[in-house]
């Protein structure tokens, strides 16, 4: 990658997605000029001071589209194996429940992830981002929950570090020892949390792997009082929370979180008026996994007219696992997204960037196209941006930079 000192964009049709925009914030012949990594000035390309042009490199678009880059905001892409077999199971007829509770399911995952060291777990994991990153994705959330041992979770964390400063694309990491219970542990929540859980969590933070922390509230997994016991320690060292919340019961885990100030609450098919009121006034996301809906053939979407009427924000992500979700690409979420939870285009674009980038806490450092901030542009070659959301299995990307750099050719 070469990293020109200043950068000008020219003739660009640009989808700044600054917020109160209608339209996306789009500039038609438009002009983005970067210098040391940053967005220097975006504006009308009449309007950019020829001065601070003048020792620009020039990059002509003719025209073509630019976004902020996409954002996945919601993944567990560091793992090992896979789940193909309990695919088969389930198009036999087996639920999601049914599975984890034979002991299949995350637990099968812990497993495969627990054989590898952290070096493996990377080779394992850069295939899947590097699908991601290939279709203009220059930030992504890991999450940990696979290795359910202080180790284990430790394990995880680096190697999502690690593929960090491997690949061209901003990671952010996610706690969630609180996935699942592992055998040893089984009937005994409370102590999982307290032998494995807490000890995990303090020590990923004082080793700096850490930037949020997550849980999963469901019936076969954790409950209010376990998640509100993580949730406190969390908040006790200064960390951001989220939860999978609401996907398969209604627990009021998108209420519980929104009360401790979460950045998201995810899945949500079965959250609740109260819940989404609870997430409005919090400023808390509402992060959609359309990959899990789809995979599992569910038939209960995330109630996305309650979220508009509560004014809370929507993010979509591919949430990538091996067992709910085998989803490498950002694109296709925000298709299904559109086609099986009935979002606007708009409302897809900004939740691959904009509110995804809420949602991970770092709205202002990148997900619109403002001065100051991160030069992660994603270049296009549609004619509009309904083809972003609109094709399948196909990407339109021209070329992309994170950081002001280009990525690949």
């Amino acid at each position: 990658m070469s990293r020109p000192g200043k950068t000008l964009f020219s003739h660009a049709r640009i989808a700044t997605l600054v917020d109160g925009r209608a339209d996306l914030g789009v500039i038609e012949r438009g002009a983005i000029l970067v210098e040391d990594g940053l967005i220097a000035a975006v504006g009308p390309q009449a309007e950019i001071d020829a001065a601070e042009t003048a020792d620009a490199q020039v990059i002509d678009l003719k025209g073509r589209w630019v976004t902020p880059g996409l954002i996945d905001c919601h993944t567990h892409i560091v793992h090992g194996g896979n789940r193909a077999r309990e695919f088969e199971m389930r198009l036999e007829g087996a639920t999601y429940e049914e599975i984890a509770r034979a002991g299949g399911g995350i637990l099968s995952s812990v497993q495969a992830t627990r054989a590898l060291s952290v070096d493996q777990l990377v080779q394992a994991s850069l295939r899947r981002v590097d699908t991601l990153i290939a279709e203009g994705v220059t930030t992504i959330e890991i999450k940990s929950g696979y290795g359910l041992s202080i180790e284990g979770e430790l394990r995880m964390l680096r190697a999502a570090r690690e593929i960090g400063r491997r690949r061209p694309v901003r990671v952010l990491t996610s706690f969630l020892g609180a996935h699942a219970t592992p055998p040893d542990y089984r009937g005994r929540n409370g102590d999982y949390v307290t032998d494995i859980v807490l000890p995990a969590l303090e020590q990923a933070h004082a080793e700096g792997l850490v930037d949020a922390v997550d849980g999963f509230c469901e019936g076969i997994a954790f409950s209010i009082e376990d998640i509100r016991r993580l949730f406190d320690r969390a908040k006790a060292l200064g960390l951001p929370v989220k939860l999978h919340a609401e996907q398969l019961s209604n627990l009021g885990g998108a209420k519980l979180a929104a009360s401790y100030g979460a950045l998201s609450a995810d899945h949500l098919e079965h959250l609740d008026a109260d819940g989404a009121a609870a997430m409005g006034r919090a400023g808390t996301v509402a992060v959609l996994l359309p990959g899990a809906f789809y995979a599992l053939s569910e038939h209960r979407g995330p109630p996305v007219a309650l979220l508009r009427q509560a004014g809370v924000r929507m993010a979509v992500a591919t949430d990538c696992n091996p067992g709910t979700s085998p989803l490498t690409s950002l694109l296709l979420a925000m298709n299904m997204a559109s086609v099986l939870f009935r979002l606007t285009v708009r409302e897809a674009i900004a939740g691959a960037t904009r509110e995804a980038a809420r949602a991970l806490g770092i709205i202002d450092r990148t997900g619109t196209i403002e001065v100051g901030k991160s030069a992660d542009l994603a270049i296009w070659d549609v004619d509009s941006l309904a083809e972003l959301v609109y094709r399948i299995g196909f990407n339109p990307i021209h070329a992309h930079y994170y950081r002001g750099e280009r990525v690949g050719r």
